[in-house]
């Protein structure tokens, strides 16, 4: 039943104020004027009803305006006579609030004001009763008597036009700048009393300067901006934007529920607000339709971030509305993102329903409906509504934190229609990493596309399989005996030349003898000059075995035992060279570092070496030793003589012995050369540009980290990313060197080793670090698209179709540069040519075992990862420079140009088709980087390493098999793994469209 309200204002020619004032009203559902009334009075109405009838602490805001509008309609259009007064009679629903005549009490009281809850009350830190409070911040009052008026001058240069709104904050003005000549808000302290006391009134100057600082930092188009703090005669207050229009919360009383369309527009708007701010590390804690405006133009502005903080700050764990914290802050924990997000999901209830979710009068009741987990879904209040924006709105409401969505971009997303990376980018923002992570697609890769797509990859990978024999060393050489074969092989070989002691440790692995490659490259323009390496002689693939009394344990960065780490410094140690048929190369053993003067020496016997090289002594002859050994001996001898596979080399068979034993053989060819007598010699011209480049990559870096700093401050940078991105770099190279380290049972000795391993590593992460924070965010403004699968798959939506179609494009692309460089090596003796260096699958250390080939796929893996980002942010850092996209494609073909001419001039073919074949790498890089991004690169150079550089073959009963199989499994899963994360969940093999 309503209740009347009678309300008699008395005019006089000194004041406008009225002789009592309203507690509070309620919903204004009806109004009664007299009649004779002029419009001037009727206007000092309107004033009267603006400044007092719903600004009270705990009243429905912008009542004054519905009031207004209502007012406005009953003046007629032309002044009537003067009245001395104008009396109201406002009905309200609910209880009777008001009873007697006000205009009897001269005081200016009223009889009864019932003491009701006011659910939208704010509450400070501290939550000191179940009762929710009347009066937000301990319901402090400015005094009627000190109030401003309209006209009044504050701070010599804000004019007051109207008064606005009061809370427990304060009261709120409409002022115009006379300064700049625009209209702004004032937020003003209320003045200190006897109530609230000095810590009250300095808890309250404390949150206004904390809304400043933390609005400061949130700069975004759905945020109201707060620009200074000011004083007058003693009272505090902020200048902010003034939005001309009503808080939602009025809004929502007025009207109900939001059309869908238009509700669906606001809620993005309000999810943009919120994501800026979370961006900016901030947590509103206090986000309810009263601090959500909604100007004239139907924008979002959100409001009064007085309790706002950091993220991650456990300090104010219940300030806020009681009726919109989270589940988890009623019950005493952090706010959290989280926690806003729950709030969000409140406001998004009340925007698409009209109505709350709950009602409750204490926090006790609210605790008991949290935990009965009982929600009105917003269908059954809305029937039509649209099923994706009821799943949103439940998901942001979960009672657990971790089931809510991560983000309010994510909400945004989640949205039906809209794209809020697109908007971002239209207004000129630079998006956020989680507007990009929650940007992404959920279109299915078509089948056809996606059938296809693998198809190819796996063609692709067959056909450079076929072509490895006559592209790639390990093809062309005679590789019939297996690494266990080899390895016995040095065994024999060992006990035949007398070393018989038991090794404590041993290793191996293939080499390839580039010194042999670069003087065939550089002696022999014959198109068909690799032809005799199925010969076998002279050696061109190595296969190395070493034996030491001690743990072989290399001293250097590297993970895996070499040929010099650790060097061969410990009496005992050995070095067996073979070819790759078992003929001894190159031989190796260190004498005692002490032997006793009366030992008998062993008997020499030269022909055991010959025996082992597979050299007939008999067809060379003594000459004088010219190479000195690598250890003490005290016998040297020298032989030359043909090849017997190849009579037109002559070779040095360079020896030493000690006591009877060797120590030493070289086989020295026409190629060998000195490399411990080379002395470095470097033109001016050389000089110079190594100096250059060192300032550079100095000057690059010092940039790199004053720019990761600039973004870090302005909070810019992906700072979550970059971290995820240095963690995937060490965790592949702890895998790297979990699998391709040289293990020793000593503690002592692995602690040593992954420490080593992991210094080189944690560098490498940092400077990933620093050029990913330097550089990332410019990538998100000029080229978001190109980080987009990305970001998506450092957020952890490892299954997410964007992600998958970049995958599946890094796939397809993964061939292209290993076919490039088998059509390199095999066309130019079609036209006549010699061809190039042979560098295609010269991975051979992969072929040694499966722990060697996993760690050579975590190393390509990391690779990847490396060149791919290297080469995006050198794009990005030249659009920076030159401005306009075009010039820095030019400029990014001149780089790739100048890094690829010193390999062309060096390959050994022609220039011409060097330079055609460098020429299409850039151009496929270029498409890779430009057109498609920063993922589908990665996986490009990724996977493409592994068909480039792993030896490959289609015969499946050769001991290399293994490795090639694993290899091809390798790239097919990889490939799989795309077709299905970018099919969305949709059946793989549904059916096939028919257009």
């Amino acid at each position: 039943m309503a209740a009347p309200l009678t309300i008699n204002h008395k005019r006089s020619a000194l004041s406008h104020q009225p002789l009592f004032r309203p507690q509070c009203i309620g919903r204004v559902s009806k109004v009664r004027t007299d009649h004779g009334f002029s419009v001037k009075a009727l206007r000092q109405a309107v004033d009267y009803a603006q400044r007092e009838l719903e600004i009270e602490p705990g009243c429905p805001p912008k009542q004054s305006k519905a009031v207004a509008e209502i007012l406005k309609k009953h003046a007629g259009p032309h002044d009537g006579p003067a009245q001395t007064g104008l009396r109201l009679t406002l009905t309200t629903t609910g209880r009777s609030w008001f009873t007697g005549d006000p205009t009897s009490d001269s005081s200016g009281r009223i009889a009864a004001v019932p003491n009701l809850p006011n659910d939208d009350a704010t509450i400070g830190p501290s939550l000191a009763g179940t009762r929710l409070a009347n009066t937000p911040g301990g319901g402090a009052r400015t005094p009627a008597s000190r109030r401003l008026a309209p006209g009044s001058i504050i701070a010599g240069r804000y004019r007051l036009v109207a008064l606005l709104g009061r809370g427990g904050m304060g009261e709120v003005y409409r002022a115009d700048d006379l300064t700049l000549d625009q209209p702004i808000a004032l937020k003003f302290l209320p003045e200190r009393d006897g109530d609230t006391g000095a810590t009250g009134h300095d808890d309250r100057l404390a949150q206004l300067h904390n809304e400043l600082r933390v609005a400061r930092q949130v700069s975004h188009k759905n945020v109201c901006r707060l620009y200074d703090l000011g004083d007058a005669d003693g009272r505090r207050f902020l200048t902010m934007e003034y939005v001309d229009g009503e808080d939602l919360a009025s809004l929502l009383r007025r009207i109900g529920r939001i059309p869908q369309d238009k509700a669906i527009d606001l809620a993005r708007q309000l999810c943009a607000g919120v994501a800026a701010a979370h961006d900016r590390g901030v947590l509103h804690r206090d986000l309810k339709p009263a601090n959500v405006m909604i100007d004239g133009d139907g924008n979002v502005r959100i409001t009064d971030f007085g309790l706002a903080g950091a993220a991650g700050d456990a300090a104010a764990v219940r300030a806020g509305t009681p009726q919109y914290m989270a589940p988890e802050q009623l019950a005493g924990q952090p706010a959290s993102i989280r926690s806003d997000i729950y709030a969000l999901g409140l406001v998004l209830f009340e925007i698409f329903t009209g109505r709350r979710v709950y009602e409750a009068k204490t926090v006790g009741e609210l605790k008991q409906w949290h935990d009965s987990g009982m929600i009105t879904t917003p269908s059954a209040i809305v029937r039509d509504l649209d099923p994706a924006i009821e799943r949103v709105v439940l998901r942001c409401l979960e009672r657990d934190p971790d089931r809510r969505p991560a983000s309010a971009l994510a909400v945004a997303a989640a949205l039906p229609g809209g794209d809020p990376l697109a908007a971002a980018l239209a207004a000129g923002e630079t998006p956020s990493p989680d507007m990009l992570a929650a940007a992404g697609e959920t279109d299915a890769i078509g089948i056809r596309r996606g059938v296809a797509a693998v198809a190819f990859v796996v063609f692709g990978a067959v056909v450079i399989a076929a072509l490895s024999p006559r592209a790639s060393i390990a093809g062309r050489v005679p590789l019939d005996k297996p690494p266990a074969v080899l390895a016995d092989r040095a065994q024999q070989i060992l006990r035949s030349l007398g070393y018989t002691e038991q090794a404590t440790d041993s290793a191996f692995n293939f080499t390839i003898a580039q010194d042999y490659l670069r003087w065939v490259a550089s002696s022999d323009h014959n198109p068909r000059r690799w032809d005799a390496l199925k010969i076998g002689s002279p050696a061109t693939l190595l296969f190395w075995y070493r034996t030491s009394p001690r743990l072989l344990v290399p001293g250097r960065v590297q993970v895996s035992v070499t040929t010099s780490d650790p060097p061969l410094t410990v009496s005992g140690m050995t070095l067996v060279v073979l070819d790759t048929l078992g003929r001894l190369q190159e031989f190796h053993a260190v004498p005692p570092q002490v032997d006793p003067a009366d030992a008998p020496a062993a008997l020499l016997r030269w022909d055991a070496l010959f025996e082992a090289a597979g050299l007939p002594l008999s067809t060379f002859t003594a000459v004088a030793p010219q190479w000195t050994p690598r250890d003490f001996a005290d016998v040297r001898a020298a032989w030359e003589g043909p090849l017997p596979d190849r009579p037109e080399y002559r070779v040095r068979i360079e020896a030493a012995a000690y006591r009877g034993r060797p120590v030493s053989l070289l086989m020295v060819g026409p190629w060998s050369r000195p490399s411990g007598m080379q002395a470095l010699t470097r033109s001016s011209a050389q000089t110079v540009l190594i100096g250059a480049a060192t300032l550079v990559l100095v000057a690059l870096v010092i940039a790199a980290m004053l720019f990761a700093r600039h973004n870090v401050r302005a909070r810019r940078a992906d700072v979550r990313g970059a971290w995820r991105l240095a963690l995937f770099v060490m965790v592949g190279y702890a895998a790297v060197w979990m699998q391709a380290a040289h293990h020793v049972p000593d503690v002592s000795q692995e602690v040593s080793s992954f420490t080593r391993n992991f210094g080189s590593t944690l560098f490498a992460a940092a400077l990933l670090w620093v050029m990913y924070i330097a550089l990332e965010p410019y990538v998100r403004r000029f080229w978001p698209d190109g980080i987009l699968g990305w970001t998506r798959l450092m957020s952890g939506y490892v299954r997410d179709p964007r992600v998958g179609r970049d995958v599946l494009i890094g796939c397809v692309f993964a061939p292209a540069l290993p076919l490039l460089e088998i059509a390199y090596e095999l066309l130019p003796p079609l036209l006549g040519r010699p061809p190039a260096i042979l560098r295609f699958q010269d991975g051979v250390d992969a072929l040694s075992g499966t722990s060697e080939l996993a760690g050579k796929v975590f190393d390509h893996m990391v690779g990847g990862v490396f060149t791919a980002m290297f080469m995006v942010l050198g794009f990005v850092l030249l659009r920076l420079i030159f401005r306009r996209t075009s010039v820095a494609i030019a400029a990014w073909l001149l780089v790739g140009a100048l890094f690829q001419a010193s390999p062309a001039l060096s390959s050994g073919t022609s220039v011409w088709i060097a330079a055609a074949y460098q020429a299409c790498v850039i151009a496929v890089v270029t498409v890779m980087v430009v057109r498609y991004g920063l993922l589908v690169t990665a996986v490009a150079f990724a996977v493409g390493n592994f068909l480039e550089d792993i030896p490959l073959t289609l015969s499946l009963s050769h001991w290399t098999a293994t490795t090639s199989n694993l290899t091809l499994a390798t790239v097919l899963a990889v490939t799989c793994f795309g077709f299905y994360a970018g099919r969305a969940g949709q059946p793989l093999f549904g059916k096939l469209e028919v257009r």
